[in-house]
């Protein structure tokens, strides 16, 4: 079944909207980057550049109501079982929905599912929330908005914009999403058309470790929440009903029906 989701792009104003279907494999596969030395390695796990899905988005238009603070941000930190296992000791993992920290809980949730689309097991470390992954097994980012607005949502994989590639930041554009909807990510873009799937990797292999050689930030997924300009999705709608009211409508009495 297909589902209508929201893409926002480069300009302050200009996002776009696609209609997805389930993504499946392209046909082109993307050749790894190659360096004359490989870069040092690091236990447990990165996201590498996996193959090609097909993804198709389009345009619309989205106006932040503050273009440089979000409402709330929030992080997934992942890692394989032995290196969870190491910070936290014997656990009971949990399927589901991760634990976010105020107010970003509010607005959405936010989890990481398997390629069966099943939720990958996780639990909380500290005030962390940490999901377990498997080298070579490819997951989405699966985000649910939980409000009756649009919002906009700003996603990083190990520092980077999962839209552009580069180093992340909540200055630049995201995924735009209609009230109440869910959004599915499988990858990084590549163009309107296709993104290169997450899949887990060795540090070594991860596109942050391949493309800028730079580790530093694997391991994390980030996600900053956005509002559109005239909206506030802290004020109740029956608050906002009852400040709506008219003391004085006019006319005359009459008996009830």
């Amino acid at each position: 079944m297909k589902r209508r989701l929201v893409f926002v792009f480069t300009s302050l104003v200009a996002i776009c909207f696609f209609c997805s279907c389930e993504s499946q494999p392209a046909t082109r596969e993307v050749a790894p980057a190659r360096f004359a030395e490989a870069p040092s390695d690091r236990p447990g796990l990165g996201t590498k550049w996996g193959e090609t899905r097909t993804s198709r988005v389009g345009f619309t238009e989205f106006q932040r109501a503050d273009p440089n603070h979000p409402l709330g941000t929030a992080a997934i930190y992942y890692n394989d079982a032995a290196g969870i296992h190491a910070m936290a000791g014997a656990v009971m993992w949990h399927r589901g929905w991760s634990t976010l920290t105020p107010p970003a809980e509010a607005l959405v949730q936010v989890g990481l599912k398997d390629q069966s689309g099943r939720f990958l097991p996780g639990l909380i470390v500290g005030n962390r929330w940490f999901v377990v992954g498997e080298e070579g097994r490819r997951y989405s980012i699966v985000v649910r908005n939980r409000t009756n607005l649009r919002v906009e949502v700003v996603l990083s994989v190990d520092g980077l914009d999962v839209l552009d590639g580069r180093k992340a930041s909540v200055h630049k554009r995201g995924y735009l999403m209609a009230p109440r909807s869910q959004l599915k990510v499988d990858g990084f873009r590549q163009s309107a058309e296709a993104v290169a799937a997450f899949r887990f990797s060795a540090v070594r292999e991860s596109y942050a470790a391949q493309k800028y050689r730079s580790t530093e930030n694997v391991g994390v997924i980030g996600i900053a929440v956005f509002n559109e300009r005239g909206t506030n999705p802290w004020i109740d709608r029956e608050v906002e009903k009852r400040l709506r009211a008219n003391p004085f409508p006019g006319g005359f009495a009459t008996p009830p029906p």
